[in-house]
């Protein structure tokens, strides 16, 4: 498996049989030169979505036309792209379990929020979530932008996730202290990716406090277009 960041909340995800682009931010995005774009994207099978915010899902429809790709998220929200922008969509809801391939991908609740500008305000398509990604035998929890919840306790019991790719730059989701505190709350983690950080001065900077609230957990600070292998 090889999880790839992209700066700010996005990934490549290459597990199985799949390569999973999640939350694909690259126009704009102050953390990835668009000489790596190609690269960033090459292969993907799916596109997953945690939300409509500009910074996750801006380049989502001209992306996913070019890559030839499903979209995959929450129900309402693909709904809406599969008419305003004929993209093909697997729409689905929170506590729902779809298989792309050999992995398994099941949609779990955020508390955040999800809207884009239109031209009388902002628009609010569906609601945000995060995901459980199953495959190559590990379980990994994509929080997407999320504060801390109780909710997080069920999904540790019913998923078991040994990855942690978590929110924690503070402002707009939970900051590092935060993110440790849920970690070690109510997961398990063997492997914790923190993410949404460093993109702008309003963000936190520094993983530290979070490496320093999980002792024993291998915190990751990390590099942009550079693998995690696990």
């Amino acid at each position: 498996m090889k999880i790839i960041w992209l700066g700010h909340a996005s990934f490549r995800i290459e597990i199985a049989d799949q390569v999973l682009l999640i939350d694909p931010w690259l126009t704009g995005n102050p953390m990835l030169d668009e000489a790596h774009h190609d690269a960033a994207t090459k292969g993907a099978t799916h596109i997953l979505l945690t939300h409509a915010h500009f910074d996750h899902a801006s380049d989502l429809p001209d992306l996913a036309k070019k890559l030839s790709v499903p979209v995959v998220g929450q129900f309402d929200l693909m709904g809406w792209w599969e008419e305003s922008a004929g993209l093909e969509v697997v729409g689905f809801n929170k506590g729902g379990t779809v298989a792309l391939g050999e992995v398994k991908v099941t949609m779990v609740h955020a508390t955040h929020s999800s809207s884009f500008g239109g031209q009388n305000g902002p628009h609010v398509p569906g609601t945000e979530c995060g995901f459980m990604i199953e495959g190559e035998g590990h379980v990994i929890y994509v929080s997407g932008d999320t504060d801390v919840m109780a909710d997080m306790g069920v999904f540790n019991d019913l998923h078991k996730p040994d990855i942690g790719i978590l929110c924690a730059g503070g402002h707009f989701t939970m900051d590092m202290k935060r993110a440790a505190y849920a970690a070690k709350t109510f997961f398990d983690f063997k492997t914790v990716i923190p993410c949404h950080y460093k993109t702008f001065p309003l963000l936190e900077q520094s993983a530290q406090v979070l490496k320093d609230g999980l002792p024993g957990v291998d915190v990751i600070e990390p590099e942009v277009m550079s693998a995690i292998e696990i």
